[in-house]
C-alpha cells in the first residue's frame, strides 16, 4: 500500500479503524484487538491494519501511548456534511457542525457523491495557509436519485442529458430500460447503479414527460425535478372518494352553529379551494363578533390514513404559473373541505368579540358549522370598499375599518411591511404567455390577511400559555429570527446609495426604518431590487415546536392555523388545538419537531418549483422578443455577469461580463457592483441600463442579454 498517497480503500479502512478506536472509550488497542473487532482473522489483513495504524500515528491521526497500542487522537479527522457542488465539478462539504469550516473536495475525490448528498469526509492534514481539503470516504445518504432531462438514443446505448445544473454527469441508460422513451423526449430517470471507477451512473427511465418545449411537459418536468408527484396514488383517491360531501347530523355534534350568522369568503377570482371564511355579527352592546372559520380538514383526514400520509409527504400545495398541484385530492380540496357558498361546511374557528378600537374583549376557539352566504373575489370586495355599496357592504366596510386598526397597531409594535411585486402571466389556450402584469395588493387582500394574522397569533398565544418549562405543551409554531446584523449592515450601506437610512440600533428601530424604506420605495424603479435584498438580509421563517417569536410580524407567538387545505402544518395545529381543548396531555415534541422540519423543507422546495415555472414562462415570453431592446434595472451582480430585470415586464436575464466589450470588468462584491479595470466605469446594483435580448435557452430557463452602452 502506498505510503505517501492514500488510496480510497485505505481511507475507508482508516475510517473503520477510527470507529473502533472511538468506541473503545479512549482505551488503547493493539492491532490484533482492532482486527478482531473488524472480524479480520487473515494474517495479511492484520498486517495491513498494523501498517495503517503506524502510518496514521505518524500523521497524527492516531496516538501510540504505549508501544504497539493505539488510540484515536483527533475526532475531527472525519466529519459528516452535505455536498455543495460547484460549476467545475469540485465541491465544498458543509459540515453538520456549524462551527466547522467548509471542506474543499476536488472532483476526482468526490467518489460519485452528488450535490446535496450527506457524506463522510476524511480531512487531510492542513498545509500552511491552505483551505480545509478532504476526500469523500462514504456516501451516508443520497438526497436524490431521480433526475429530469432529455434522452439521447443511439444504436447501442442511450444517455439522459440532465437539466439540473449541479448534476454534472449524464446518466447512461441501457436500451432495455428505455420504457418506450423516444429520442429527444423529456424524461425522468432513476439512478440504479454507479460502478466503482465508472464515469457515468446507470439509470432506468421511470416517467416519459413528453415532447420537449410543450407547456404540459415543462410544467410536469419542474414538478418532478423538485420531487412533487404528478398524481395521487390510487388508494389515496379511493379513500377520498369514500368521504361523503353532505354534512350529517352526527358531524354537528360538539360544534357551535353559525349557519344563521352572515358569513362570506374573499379569494382570488380563479380560486377553487376556499380555506377560510369570515362571519360578522353586531352585538347588542355595540361590539362586533368576528369569526375566522377555517376548513376542518382534520375532521376528514385522520392520522395514519392513506390521505394523511400523502398530505404529510407533500406537506404543501404547489402553485405553478398555470396550475395548482394540491396537497389533498381534488374531491377534498375543491369539494368536501372547500367553503363553497350556500352549502353547510365544517370548520375550526377562532371567534373574537372586538370593540370599535379593535380591542379583543373575548376570544373562543372550537369547531363550528357554517353556511357561507356569498363568495367574493378580491376584485368584487374591493369594489364594495371603494364604492361603499354592494352586497354585505355594511359588514365589509366595518371589517375593513377594524383591519386598518389591527394593521396600524401591528406596525407600531415593530412589524415589517414587505410589499414585493408579484408577477402574473396572461396565457393563451396552449399555456403560452402572451402578456405579463404585476399583481396589485389592495385593501380587500389586506383585510383578509389581517384577520388571518389575528387568528394565527391568538391560537399560538392560547397554546403557549398552557404549561411552561418542561411542562409546556407541544405545538407547531411559525418562527422568524431577528436579522443577521452583518447582512443587514451590508444592506444598509447599499440602501444609503439610494438615499435611504437604516437604523440598526435595535430590532424596533430596524423595523421602523425598513417600513419607512418600503413606503418610500413603493412604485419606484428600485422597489423590487431593494425589497428582495432586504428580504435576503432577513432570517428565513420555519416551522418548529420551539416557542420563539416572529420577528417580521413582531408577534411573540405565531402559528399557521388558517390554510389546512394547502399546508400540512395547519392540519397539525388543528389536531393539537383540538386535543388541548379536550384537556388531553401534551403530544410528542420529537414527533412534531420532525414533522415541522420536513414541512419547512417541502415549503422551500415548493417555492423553488414556483420560481422555476416563472423563470420558464419569462424565457418563453422573451423568446418572441429576441433582438428587441428594453430598459431594465441591475438586480444582481456575480463574478461572471450581472442580472437585469426589465422594468416593463419584470423578466430577468443575464449580461455576461465577457460580452461587455469596452473593458475588462470584475466584481466588487462588497459594493454590489462590477468595475472596469481600465476606465473604472461602474455598474451598480439598482442602476438603470438598456439591454437587447440576445438568446433564450428554454431547457435551462435562462435569458441572455447584451448590454447597450452609451
Amino acid at each position: 500500500m502506498a505510503k505517501n498517497k492514500s488510496s480510497h480503500l485505505e481511507l475507508v479502512l482508516v475510517q473503520l479503524i477510527s470507529d473502533v478506536l472511538e468506541k473503545s472509550k479512549n482505551e488503547a488497542l493493539n492491532y490484533k484487538q482492532v482486527s478482531a473487532k473488524l472480524n479480520i482473522t487473515d494474517p495479511s489483513g492484520r498486517d495491513t491494519i498494523l501498517e495503517i495504524l503506524r502510518e496514521q500515528a505518524k500523521k497524527g491521526v492516531f496516538m501510540e501511548p504505549e508501544k504497539g497500542k493505539f488510540r484515536l487522537k483527533d475526532l475531527k479527522t472525519f466529519v459528516t456534511g452535505k455536498v455543495d457542488m460547484t460549476a467545475d465539478g469540485s465541491a465544498f462539504v458543509v459540515p453538520d457542525d456549524e462551527f466547522e469550516k467548509d471542506i474543499f473536495v476536488s472532483a476526482r475525490k468526490l467518489h460519485n457523491a452528488l450535490n446535496g448528498d450527506l457524506v463522510k469526509v476524511y480531512i487531510y492534514a492542513k498545509k500552511s495557509g491552505r483551505k480545509n481539503e478532504g476526500e469523500v470516504v462514504e456516501i451516508i445518504k443520497r438526497v436524490k436519485t431521480d433526475f429530469i432531462g432529455v434522452i439521447r438514443i443511439s444504436d447501442r446505448f442511450a444517455f439522459v442529458n440532465v437539466d439540473d445544473r449541479k448534476m454534472l454527469h449524464d446518466i447512461f441508460v441501457p436500451l432495455s430500460d428505455l420504457e418506450g422513451a423516444k429520442n429527444g423526449q423529456k424524461v425522468q430517470v432513476s439512478i440504479t447503479d454507479w460502478p466503482e471507477g465508472a464515469k457515468n451512473p446507470i439509470g432506468k427511465i421511470t416517467t416519459i414527460l413528453g415532447e420537449q418545449g410543450e407547456n404540459n411537459t415543462e410544467m410536469n418536468a419542474i414538478l418532478a425535478q423538485y420531487g412533487f408527484p404528478l398524481a395521487f396514488p390510487a388508494e389515496v383517491e379511493r379513500e377520498a372518494d369514500l368521504i361523503p360531501e353532505e354534512v350529517s347530523a352526527g358531524d354537528l355534534k360538539g360544534r357551535k352553529d353559525f349557519r344563521d350568522t352572515v358569513t362570506f369568503t374573499i379569494d382570488p377570482a380563479d380560486a377553487k379551494d376556499f380555506d377560510d371564511a369570515i362571519s360578522f355579527k353586531k352585538l347588542s352592546n355595540g361590539n362586533y363578533e368576528i369569526g375566522v372559520h377555517i376548513a376542518d380538514v382534520s375532521h376528514y383526514v385522520k392520522p395514519n390514513s392513506h390521505l394523511d400520509k400523502e398530505a404529510y409527504a407533500r406537506a404543501t400545495s404547489v402553485y405553478l404559473v398555470d396550475r395548482v398541484i394540491p396537497m389533498l385530492p381534488e374531491r377534498l380540496s375543491n369539494g368536501v373541505c372547500s367553503l363553497r357558498p350556500n352549502e353547510d361546511k365544517l370548520c375550526f374557528a377562532a371567534v373574537f368579540e372586538l370593540d370599535e378600537q379593535a380591542n379583543i374583549i373575548t376570544e373562543w376557539f372550537g369547531r363550528t358549522v357554517i353556511h357561507s352566504n356569498r363568495r367574493f373575489s378580491y376584485e368584487e370586495a374591493q369594489e364594495v370598499i371603494e364604492n361603499k355599496a354592494g352586497d354585505y357592504a355594511e359588514e365589509i366596510l366595518k371589517l375593513n375599518e377594524l383591519a386598518y386598526i389591527l394593521r396600524d397597531r401591528k406596525f407600531k409594535n415593530g412589524a415589517i411591511s414587505f410589499e414585493s411585486t408579484e408577477v402574473k402571466f396572461k396565457l393563451d389556450e396552449t399555456g403560452k404567455p402572451v402578456g405579463v402584469y404585476v399583481k396589485e395588493r389592495k385593501d380587500a387582500h389586506k383585510l383578509i390577511e389581517d384577520f388571518m394574522l389575528l387568528a394565527n397569533k391568538k391560537v399560538a398565544e392560547f397554546v403557549s400559555k398552557k404549561g411552561s418549562g418542561k411542562k409546556k405543551y407541544t405545538f407547531v409554531y411559525r418562527s422568524h429570527d431577528s436579522p443577521n446584523l452583518e447582512n443587514l449592515g451590508n444592506f444598509a450601506l447599499f440602501a444609503a446609495r439610494f438615499g435611504y437610512k437604516i437604523n440598526t440600533k435595535s430590532d424596533k428601530e430596524i423595523a421602523k426604518s425598513l417600513n419607512y424604506l418600503m413606503e418610500d420605495v413603493e412604485g419606484k424603479k428600485e422597489q423590487n431590487v431593494l425589497t428582495q435584498l432586504a428580504i435576503r438580509s432577513m432570517a428565513k421563517a420555519v416551522y418548529t415546536t420551539k416557542k420563539t417569536s416572529h420577528y417580521g410580524l413582531a408577534f411573540d407567538h405565531y402559528t399557521h392555523f388558517t390554510s389546512p387545505i394547502r399546508r400540512y402544518p395547519d392540519v397539525m395545529v388543528h389536531r393539537l388545538l383540538a386535543a388541548y381543548l379536550n384537556n388531553e396531555k401534551s403530544a410528542s415534541e420529537e414527533e412534531y419537531e420532525t414533522a415541522s422540519s420536513h414541512s419547512s423543507t417541502m415549503e422551500k422546495r415548493a417555492a423553488d418549483a414556483e420560481r422555476a415555472s416563472i423563470k420558464y414562462k419569462q424565457a418563453e415570453y422573451l423568446e418572441e422578443n429576441i433582438g428587441n431592446t428594453f430598459t431594465g434595472i441591475i438586480s444582481g451582480v456575480t463574478e461572471w455577469g450581472m442580472y437585469v430585470e426589465i422594468i416593463e415586464n419584470k423578466c430577468e436575464g443575464m449580461v455576461r461580463l465577457r460580452d461587455i466589450a469596452d473593458d475588462f470588468y470584475v466584481l466588487d462584491e462588497k459594493n454590489y457592483c462590477i468595475i472596469g479595470q481600465r476606465k473604472k466605469k461602474k455598474y451598480q446594483l439598482g442602476d438603470e441600463v438598456k439591454v437587447k435580448v440576445k438568446k433564450v435557452d428554454l431547457a435551462k430557463r435562462q435569458i441572455d442579454f447584451t448590454l447597450i452602452q452609451d
